[in-house]
């Protein structure tokens, strides 16, 4: 059997998302929640402008969902640690028969973290599998949804960072991750990029997931981040990024069109060095939902973004609520693709 996940703009079924729970990203106070609450619903209700949405909400939040989603959002219940469902949840791959299969991967808190807990983050890919009606693909790979992007063809994005992480996959190699990801996703070139922004680094970070630095808009055409400031430490990552695209092919043998997308021009919150990206936006059935920033770059990117996707309507959602909390709205979302036929 050979599966291939489609590449992120075809046609979708529909969105998952799973709603903020206690912890990390709700926050400890009542106007940390209501941030966190608004900012995932704001997300959701542009998502479902084009395609229908399902939220996974714990049973503690029903009433809380409820309250901040429309009732056109479908609300399914599951005990959650977090709010992640990319990362959480399965990578929709298709058969060459035109099956739908769900890839779930091992999760264990992006390398078992000290501030992590995920013993329910970690049933939600195959809780999500079932209820899709999809075919059940298990992975010993530790992975996650941000840590892989793909052309549809058979290229796929990764970090070195990520999949190699002594706290994901200790005992890999290249060689058998690249296996593995043939095996799942139908991977028959990956690219392997050096790693992700500095603040995704750090503390609260994913060691180095590929959806805030790379992005593949079409076959051949991939967007690159691009901190044009020699200030910020991301100055010398994105230059170390582009690089090794401009080294590498994809699976046709092609060279890449690089894209820059100029960072934000804000360089610092209250925490030091942002990793505010354009590249962490998400494809839905007609359109773009895309980061904003109340940043001066803000139109900009979006106008690269209406240029790379043509045909599709952009809409921006305020992301830095998100980015705060350690992700962006790719990082929120994961798509299931049509049936084919």
């Amino acid at each position: 059997m050979t599966w291939r996940m489609p590449a992120e703009g075809a046609p979708h079924e529909r969105t998952w998302m799973a709603y903020p729970s206690e912890g990390y990203s709700l926050g400890d106070t009542a106007d940390e929640q209501h941030e966190a609450r608004s900012t995932w619903a704001a997300v959701a209700h542009a998502v479902a402008e084009f395609e229908p949405v399902t939220m996974v909400v714990d049973p503690r939040e029903i009433a809380s969902a409820r309250k901040y989603l429309s009732a056109e959002i479908e609300i399914v219940e599951a005990p959650l640690n977090d709010a992640w469902m990319r990362d959480m949840g399965p990578t929709f791959v298709r058969s060459e028969d035109g099956r739908l299969g769900g890839v779930d991967w091992v999760f264990n808190g992006w390398g078992a973290q000290d501030w992590a807990r995920w013993d329910d983050d970690s049933k939600i890919g195959a809780f999500v599998v079932d209820r899709s009606g999809a075919e059940l693909i298990d992975s010993p790979l530790v992975n996650e949804g941000g840590g892989i992007q793909v052309d549809g063809l058979g290229t796929v994005l990764v970090t070195e960072t990520v999949q190699l992480d002594p706290g994901r996959n200790p005992d890999l190699t290249k060689a058998a991750v690249e296996a593995e990801l043939a095996r799942t996703i139908g991977a028959s070139k990956v690219v392997w990029l050096p790693r992700g922004l500095t603040r995704d680094h750090e503390r609260y970070g994913t060691r180095g997931h590929v959806d805030i630095v790379a992005a593949i808009a079409s076959p051949g055409v991939v967007l690159v981040h691009d901190q044009q400031n020699p200030e910020h430490p991301d100055h010398e990552v994105s230059r170390a990024i582009t690089d090794t695209l401009a080294r590498t092919t994809d699976v046709r043998g092609e060279p890449w069109e690089i894209v820059r997308v100029p960072a934000p021009a804000t360089l610092r919150d209250a925490e030091g060095f942002v990793d505010y990206s354009y590249i962490n936006h998400y494809l839905v059935n007609g359109g773009v939902i895309a980061c904003s920033f109340g940043d001066p770059h803000d139109d900009a990117a979006a106008g690269i973004l209406a240029d790379a996707y043509p045909g599709r309507k952009v809409v921006t959602v305020d992301a830095r609520p998100l980015f705060e909390r350690g992700g962006g709205i790719h990082c929120i979302t994961q798509h299931q693709p049509k049936p084919e036929g």
